[in-house]
């Protein structure tokens, strides 16, 4: 039923204007559609991240979104330093930490929050 379909990530936030600049300016994603004040649409590769104003933003203490980087994952994790993205750490079993990056064998990943608390991660496969 739903196996040839595209999926839409959402996310809540509290403040449209906010997320939109964090979304477009530091994550580099483009706005393709907005409506009421109430949500923004961003495209990021072939799927749609759907930004939404709620008053349970930031509430999920889950991993929301995950890129997938490939070999790029290095140069993905600089610019995003490099736009004053902080990297969480967390316990994680049967990860290594590297420097702000967790390890296990040829896969490595970071977490980072958007400005609402919002989980998202970069994977490099």
């Amino acid at each position: 039923m739903l196996e040839n379909r595209d999926a839409a990530a959402n996310l809540a936030v509290k403040n449209l204007e906010t997320a939109r600049k964090f979304y477009e300016d530091t994550l580099g994603l483009k706005q393709i559609d907005s409506e009421d004040n109430e949500l923004i649409v961003f495209r990021s590769g072939n799927s749609k991240l759907n930004v939404y104003r709620s008053q349970y933003a930031g509430t999920n203490k889950a991993t929301a979104v995950t890129w997938t980087v490939g070999d790029d994952f290095e140069g993905v994790m600089r610019a995003l330093k490099a736009k004053g993205v902080s990297f969480e750490h967390y316990d994680m079993p049967g990860l290594e930490r590297a420097g702000d990056a967790y390890v296990s064998g040829d896969m490595k990943v970071a977490w980072f929050k958007d400005p609402d608390g919002n989980i998202l991660n970069i994977v490099s496969r």
